[in-house]
Parts: structure tokens; sequence; C-alpha cells
């Protein structure tokens, strides 16, 4: 195993791996993304990922006492780099001494996998990396089928996303695709839709999700488009008893998914 050491912020594969975790653009182009820590890159790996590259800093794994295990970390190439490199290109306050450049996969609708009653997460036109990535941590938790984003306003590779959803980005099926894909998709596999929304809705715990089922989520700014709430199935709401009409993104989630996890007697 070859490697090479980099001590200089300025070293062009140092830039490149900066300007990755900046640029979605770049990300696209290059077809890689950049993993940060050593349980969100197994979970990357065990996902059937390649990492092209992996940077590590031996000063800060032997001062938390860890090692690489790099039996399933293979990479097309090894970088040691010193530790003020590492807290340069480290998108984490609380750092490990492990960043990976991993290469892109695409996946569809076509790619998914479903049992018979499968449960769906679908977020319409997300923009937050962050809530994406809190959803994909429930979903996790909640072993959800799949978690399915339309017309999305941020990439799933986003470090911020990664980094939020400890892993479950790559744990939890994820496809990217236009909410008109979405809804022939889910309608040609007899799934019922659920959209979250204020309007014309019946509390949620009152809805049956036990058999094929999609829960959709609009932004918390503007709610779902027209488009969805025509193509429902039933209309569904969390009740509000404050004087705030509305939640996180994030947390709607988790209580909606965790409902359908409690009327099918899942544990």
């Amino acid at each position: 195993m070859k490697e090479l050491y980099l001590s200089s912020i300025q070293n062009p594969r140092i830039k490149k791996l900066l300007a990755l975790q900046s640029k979605s653009s770049l990300r696209r182009e290059s077809g890689l993304f950049v993993v940060e820590g050593q349980q969100e890159i197994g979970h990357c790996v065990d996902a059937g990922y390649e990492i092209a590259s992996l940077f590590y800093c031996p000063d800060i794994l032997e001062s938390e006492g860890k090692t690489v295990e790099f039996s399933h970390l293979s990479a097309d190439e090894y970088f040691t780099v010193s530790a003020e490199v590492y807290q340069k290109i480290a998108y984490r306050g609380c750092t490990e001494g492990v960043i990976a450049e991993v290469k892109v996969r695409q996946y569809t609708l076509d790619d998914l996998r479903l049992d018979k009653a499968p449960l769906i997460i679908v977020l319409e036109r997300v923009e937050k990396p962050g809530n994406l990535g809190a959803v994909l941590r429930s979903a996790d938790a909640a072993n959800v089928s799949a978690v399915i984003v339309c017309d999305p306003l941020t990439d799933i590779y986003n470090p911020n996303l990664i980094r939020s959803s400890v892993g479950a980005v790559f744990t939890v099926p994820c496809v990217s695709c236009t909410s008109e894909e979405c809804i022939q998709y889910l309608q040609s596999h007899n799934i019922q839709i659920l959209t979250a929304q204020l309007q014309d809705s019946h509390l949620y715990y009152d809805t049956d999700m036990r058999c094929a089922t999609a829960i959709v989520m609009g932004t918390e700014s503007t709610g779902l488009t027209p488009l969805w709430r025509q193509a429902a199935t039933a209309h569904i709401q969390i009740p509000m008893l404050g004087r705030i009409d509305s939640l996180n993104v994030s947390v709607s989630a988790a209580i909606l998914m965790f409902e359908a996890v409690r009327q099918r007697g899942n544990n």
C-alpha cells in the first residue's frame, strides 16, 4: 500500500478535497463526494460504495486511541496528512482523523427493491441538507423501505447531509427524481399516497398505514405543490395545539413514520 504524506494546505489534492466539500457542481462533474469519520465511512463501504482516496492523520488517531482498519477500506490512493492540514479539511468540529473521497453511485426508482407493504418517505423540494439528513436518520431507525427526494434543492452527497444523517444516507435507499416520476412510480406499484397538509385533512393516527404507503411532505414555508395534493389517496395532519402552525419537516416525518411502525406492530 503506497502512501503519500501531505503537509501543506496549499497542496492541489487538499484544495480539491475542500472544493468537493463546498461545491455541488464539482461533485457532479467529478463523480466524487466526501465522507468524514470512521462510522460514516464504514456505512458507506458496507453499502457498496468505492473509495477513491483516503486521507488520515496518524497523530489524531493516536491521540484518540483509534486505528484505521484498512482491510475493508480499500482505496485507489492513500494520503497521510499533518494535524494542521487535517484541521483544515475536517468538516466537523469533533473529528476522528479520517476522511475519504468516495465515488458517486446513481440510484433510480427502478433500483428500489420493495417488499409487499413498503413504507416510503417522499420529500418534495427539500432545501436544507440538515433537515434531509435528520429525516434519513429517523428513516433508518424506523426501517423505512426508501426515501425519495423529489425536485431536490440540495444534493444527497452534501457533507452537512451526510453528517446530520450519521451515515444513514448509506443505510436507507435514497433516490432523487421529479415529482411526476415519483407519482407515476407509486401509482403503478399500488402504493397509497398520504400527503401531510393542513387543508382538508384527517388526523394521522386515524389513517390506516398498514398497507403499502408513501408519506409525502413538502417544505415548511410553502408545503406541497398542487400536483401532490391532487395525486393523494388521502390527506393527513398532525394536530397543532399551540400558536405555531407547523413543525420542522424532520420532526413531522419522524412522528408520521413511527405511527406507521406502531400500526404495523414492528418491534
